[in-house]
């Protein structure tokens, strides 16, 4: 597939799943790629945290990639970077804040140098071949939330990144309604737009609320306060700060992507005013009134902060009556983890408000009232839904028909989508898939690896040595050792039978060695349906004696 005199869309990822945004556009002969991101594995990964896109379409045809353009920051749009750009070979394109997050990624990867990294001012404009570029700065959580605007001869792609609509916007300066009309004015093919929120029908609300909020909440608390926010959410991180010099507390960081976001903020000229920080030491010692702590981990992540707080392993210690602020959306998937959080911290006599109690969050994603704002001030031809799940592409794709947008498609990960000239059209299906970070190799989500690890994780392993003799007759006993097999108690009792089984099949049999290996993983396997209804796997090993 070469683009041909036509404007194609692709995307590889972030269309029918929030997260692991990949994006293609291509156009005579030429592709370019806007983010490349990833996400956090679940429980059908076991051993695994990051799961990333497979770019094989676009690594066949890496001579006509011509760089990789991100709109923002967050992990779900850069994450990959560091695993995955190197082997594609092109330059990055980032305005000043994300691109410091990319460099520290890059360094960490020790890939510095490798992979080119251009900086790009705000709304300047640049190009690569037939894509013209413009960043258009919006609201979001993080600084430079950004909008693309791609020129092409076929016409004019508004592509929004994570935006909201924010009248008192705590970091940045986004474009005007005034001036996103006149870029409505210019002419829009189409809006590829966040579809996150589509289904919240107030307006996500303004970071400045949450000042109000967070102060009301603090304010009152006779203790130490922890508020625990999304790493990246920048414009919490300076709304907290303000809160901290509003309630008379001191600044303690506990995180270190707090602490990288923090630091690349001020690099590039953001949260200059932000209180001089405490160390974990002074702020156990200050009088429990006169500190807050700002932590990661509201998702209940294991190795964050916020859970070794909760379970002790942690310099900084909370104790009965202190409290705890989750200033933060609950992702869904994340209830369980959050809630054995929650439960260590209730048993602890320690206290908390979350955003249902309490207007101490705001989205960072358009709700209805501003996906309409949008339609109306960017007036496009065609709504193409992204980041979202297909419940939430299908109702976007809806609502902007019902408020006027004339042509949209609502397509996933995979499909091929001519935009222009005769579009929308889905043209076919590319192949499409993940690949997982397993310690420090990259593999298939669904290879042999993740499939074994899976089985394993469900049915247990038992494993089976047979010593034979040169006639192929068992010598000596056979030994069993079992691994995640439920038979507690009847330990024993099962090895005895599980022994006796792989004992009476070698008898039985007349196999050469593979069919023998075979006979006897199939004899102890039945008997471990038998006792425990599961169908373990079952590793056997032939010696010869």
């Amino acid at each position: 597939m070469k683009p041909g005199n036509e404007l194609l869309f692709l995307a590889l990822g972030g269309s029918g799943e929030i997260g692991m945004n990949v994006n293609l556009y291509g156009c005579q002969g030429k592709w370019i790629m806007v983010d490349l991101g990833m996400t956090f594995a679940d429980p059908a990964y076991p051993g695994v945290e990051l799961v990333l896109p497979d770019l094989g379409f676009i690594e066949e045809r890496r001579a006509d990639l011509l760089g990789i353009v991100l709109t923002h920051g967050h992990e779900d749009h850069i994450g990959a970077i560091p695993y995955l750009a190197a082997d594609l070979g092109v330059p990055l394109y980032a305005t000043p804040f994300t691109a410091g997050l990319i460099a520290g990624k890059l360094e960490e990867e020790g890939l510095t140098g490798e992979v080119k990294l251009h900086v790009v001012d705000m709304l300047n404009d640049f190009a690569l071949g037939p894509f013209g570029l413009r960043y258009i700065p919006l609201a979001h959580s993080i600084p430079e939330g950004n909008a693309l605007l791609i020129d092409t001869p076929y016409g004019r792609i508004f592509h929004t990144g994570d935006w909201k609509l924010d009248d008192s916007p705590q970091i940045g300066d986004p474009l005007t309604e005034a001036e996103l009309r006149a870029i409505g004015d210019q002419g829009v093919l189409a809006l590829v737009c966040d579809s996150t929120n589509v289904f919240v029908e107030t307006a996500s609300g303004s970071e400045l609320g949450v000042r109000q909020g967070l102060d009301d909440v603090i304010q009152d608390a006779d203790c130490r306060v922890l508020v625990t926010t999304f790493a990246s959410n920048a414009a919490r991180l300076k709304t907290l700060g303000h809160v901290a010099q509003d309630t008379g507390r001191q600044v303690c960081i506990a995180g270190r992507s707090l602490e990288r976001i923090l630091r690349v903020a001020k690099s590039v000229g953001y949260l200059t005013d932000f209180p001089e920080v405490i160390d974990f030491e002074t702020a156990m010692k200050l009088p429990r009134r006169e500190v807050m702590i700002i932590a990661t981990g509201g998702q209940g992540e294991s190795r964050a902060a916020l859970a070794r707080i909760a379970f002790d392993q942690h310099k900084l210690k909370l104790d009965r009556g202190d409290l705890v602020v989750f200033s933060s959306k609950q992702i869904p998937g994340n209830e369980i983890a959050i809630g054995r959080i929650q439960n260590e911290l209730a048993s602890k006599g320690i206290e908390m408000i979350t955003d249902r109690q309490a207007p101490v969050h705001v989205s960072g994603h358009p709700g209805r009232p501003e996906l309409a704002a949008m339609y109306q001030w960017i007036r496009p031809e065609i709504i193409v839904p992204v980041h979202g799940e297909m419940r939430h592409m299908m109702e976007h794709a809806r609502f902007a028909r019902a408020r006027g947008i004339p042509h949209g498609i609502v397509q996933k990960n995979g499909d091929l989508v001519r935009l222009a000239p005769d579009g929308p059209v889905k043209l076919g299906e590319e192949p499409v898939g993940r690949f997982v970070l397993d310690g420090d190799i990259i593999l298939p989500a669904d290879g042999s690896t993740m499939n074994e690890r899976r089985k394993l994780s469900f049915a247990g392993l038992i494993s089976v040595a047979v010593a034979l003799d040169r006639d192929s007759r068992l010598a000596g006993e056979v030994r069993i050792d079992l691994q995640g097999i439920p038979v507690e108690e009847d330990r024993e009792a099962f090895i005895e039978a599980a022994g006796a089984a792989a004992a009476a099949a070698v008898g039985k049999s007349q196999s050469a060695e593979e069919r023998l290996r075979e006979e006897v993983r199939l004899a102890v396997r039945r008997v471990a349906t038998e006792w425990t209804g599961k169908k373990p796997v079952v590793s056997v090993l032939l010696l010869r004696v």
